[in-house]
């Protein structure tokens, strides 16, 4: 009996059966090859090809063991890495997304009998961190790669870095505080010094600032002695300075030198911009564009990067676009302006960014406002 036709009501049911997963039992996993049934499975084990495999398999069985059971583990675990990452999960949802794919490795070909054996081996192993739960066994892939564990070590050098500063900044506040706190409870208090005459013949003289009352012949003489130390009292008696208020004066001047190097102006050629002006229309509206040409500091000729228009645009109708971490930007204003630099991190909540030039590492403000910014991509 011939083969049935390519288009034919059996030859079409044929390739329905043999889409999908069929049963594990029936699959030969030195021929690679699934049988529909357990008559299928029964006729491919007499076949020659099968025959000479097992011929194969015969003369090393461990050598095809380990070749298998290498490929499933690392198979399972680069689904786990690129799927789940460090999180945790069920071993079985992980499992089971991994036998979706028809040409996967089968565990009955591996060292391990069973998915709970697999999964204590690679809590053993180290490869993943394993516990055991009333609903099953859950894993969390432990991510070993040089890169990932460098910018581990770097977070928490920056984490250490930003503890210190606060840790200054906090032992900094408090003895200011302590300083003024002294102040008031140490009170001078005045010395007053006795009046005496010396002879009956004296004149009284009082002396008042610059000017000098002197009375009659006849009036016993009496002066008025002032401390010596009454410059000293004098600057003494000045109100001492609270610690608030040297934090404010210390930013104040912080934000005067920071503004004496700032401009209203920030459009630079080859950056990145976005089109937030609802004047052009949809067509442009939230479009990025990259700056050719700057004109008269506040404006700028701009080719569109999705339709290659080009546009003259003011900067208060466009605004900086920051790339993501490990990318180049340009520093836009402020002491850095028209430095580059490498993009380390963004902090979205208090609109700043860590950046590194060459060799030194600094935190820049990022603001939403096209007249503030700072930092902005390059093409």
């Amino acid at each position: 009996m011939g083969k049935a036709d390519f288009l034919s009501p059996k030859a079409i049911a044929n390739r329905i059966k043999s889409k999908g997963l069929q049963k594990l039992r029936w699959y030969c996993q030195m021929c690679q090859k699934q049988c529909r049934d357990e008559n299928g499975f029964k006729c491919h084990c007499m076949s020659e090809s099968h025959q000479r495999q097992l011929l194969l398999a015969s003369e090393d069985p461990n050598k095809f063991m380990d070749y298998f059971s290498d490929e499933f583990k690392n198979e399972f675990l680069e689904l786990l890495r690129r799927r789940f990452g460090t999180k945790r999960v069920h071993n079985n949802i992980v499992y089971n997304e991994y036998i979706s794919d028809r040409e996967h490795v089968h565990m009955n070909s591996t060292q391990w009998e069973t998915l709970t054996d697999f999964t204590k081996w690679l809590g053993r192993e180290g490869f993943c961190k394993v516990d055991e739960t009333p609903k099953g066994w859950y894993v969390q892939y432990i991510d070993r790669d040089p890169e990932t564990i460098r910018l581990q070590e770097e977070q928490a050098r920056r984490k250490k870095a930003d503890l210190d500063d606060e840790e200054r900044s906090a032992k900094f506040i408090n003895e200011q505080v302590r300083r003024g706190r002294d102040g008031k409870e140490i009170e001078e208090t005045p010395v007053f010094t006795e009046l005496k005459r010396e002879s009956e013949e004296e004149k009284i003289a009082f002396n008042l600032g610059a000017s000098a009352c002197v009375a009659g012949p006849s009036k016993p003489s009496l002066i008025v002695r002032q401390r010596k130390d009454a410059g000293s009292d004098s600057r003494s008696e000045k109100k001492k300075k609270s610690a608030l208020e040297e934090i404010m004066e210390m930013e104040a001047r912080k934000k005067k030198k920071l503004d004496a190097v700032r401009t209203d102006y920030w459009m630079q050629p080859n950056i990145v911009i976005k089109v937030v002006t609802k004047r052009l229309g949809e067509k442009y509206h939230k479009k990025k564009g990259v700056v050719m040409e700057v004109r008269d500091k506040y404006a700028a000729v701009v080719k569109m990067i999705d339709s290659g228009d080009k546009l003259k645009l003011d900067q208060n109708h466009v605004e900086t676009v920051i790339p993501a971490p490990g990318k180049r930007v340009l520093i836009l204003n402020g002491p850095y302006r028209d430095v580059e630099a490498v993009l380390e991190g963004i902090d979205e909540k208090n609109f700043s960014a860590t950046l590194t030039l060459e060799t030194v590492s600094i935190s820049w403000a990022v603001l939403k406002s096209a007249k503030n910014c700072a930092v902005c991509g390059v093409n």
